[in-house]
């Protein structure tokens, strides 16, 4: 694989034959005092599919997905990820769960005194999950493989550009085998170029692994180039759903400001 290929136009980007849902928000709303983030929201995300939640800044996104791996309660409705109950989970079962979900950072999150190596190995060893060196070295190569990058396990995050570390977060959600990725802006702070190798590297994942990803963002080539299907957060709630070229033929003028 190799990210460093980018997109040279938008491709056509059809969502997957009809599948179960492999989550479901349905209903969810969410306050903070007298803040009302989320306002009845229902949304769910198929096998197979790259599923975009598109709003402003600051219009919940990131909230939502605080909820949906359980990091916030919600205040009403329910979240099923892969048929499980988010709310009914006892700490150990969503310490579970969670490992069969990855989650990229928007900060990336690593850890800087640690080697891209120990970063890869962290979630194997958090999640309890024991390997023999020969094969932690196995997976931690072909982590930085799928990434691009298995030159770097001996370095340090420091030593690597803005993309690079963005790679080496999404390796480390890679190295556990997730069924669901959550993206929480993956293309924020990065040049244009650096951010058309990430959206590439998301579809590259997509069709190497059949993965079924939500991802939150704003930035309209990110969500041109990736998404099978868009959802539209306005005032809390799920305004507007469908394809990208849908969405951009639509004629309201709430969903044509994120088009124009």
């Amino acid at each position: 694989m190799n990210p460093a290929t980018t997109l040279q136009s938008a491709p056509a980007r059809t969502a997957p034959a009809a599948t179960e849902a492999v989550l479901t928000v349905a209903h969810v709303s969410k306050a903070f005092g007298s803040n009302q983030v989320l306002r009845d929201f229902s949304l769910s995300l198929n096998q197979g599919e790259n599923l975009v939640v598109l709003g402003k800044s600051g219009s919940g996104k990131s909230v939502l997905i605080k909820c949906i791996i359980g990091l916030l309660p919600v205040d009403a409705g329910r979240i099923t990820v892969l048929g499980q109950d988010v709310a009914s989970l006892d700490h150990a079962a969503l310490d579970q769960l969670r490992a069969k979900v990855g989650f990229l950072f928007q900060s990336n999150a690593l850890y800087d005194s640690m080697t891209v190596r120990e970063n890869l190995l962290f979630p194997l060893r958090r999640h309890w999950l024991t390997h023999r060196a020969g094969e932690e070295n196995e997976l931690v190569g072909g982590a930085l493989e799928d990434v691009g990058l298995a030159h770097t396990a001996d370095m340090m995050p420091a030593e690597l550009s803005g993309g690079m570390r963005k790679r080496i977060a999404l390796a480390r959600t890679l190295i556990l085998r997730p069924q669901i990725i959550l993206y929480d802006e993956p293309t924020t702070g990065l040049d244009p170029v650096t951010a058309r190798e990430i959206d590439q590297l998301i579809l590259q994942v997509q069709q190497k692994y059949n993965t079924s990803a939500l991802i939150i963002s704003h930035d309209m080539n990110c969500v041109r180039l990736t998404a099978n299907r868009v959802a539209l957060l306005v005032e809390g709630r799920c305004y507007a759903e469908g394809s990208y070229a849908e969405l951009e033929q639509r004629d309201d003028p709430a969903i044509h400001e994120f088009f124009a």
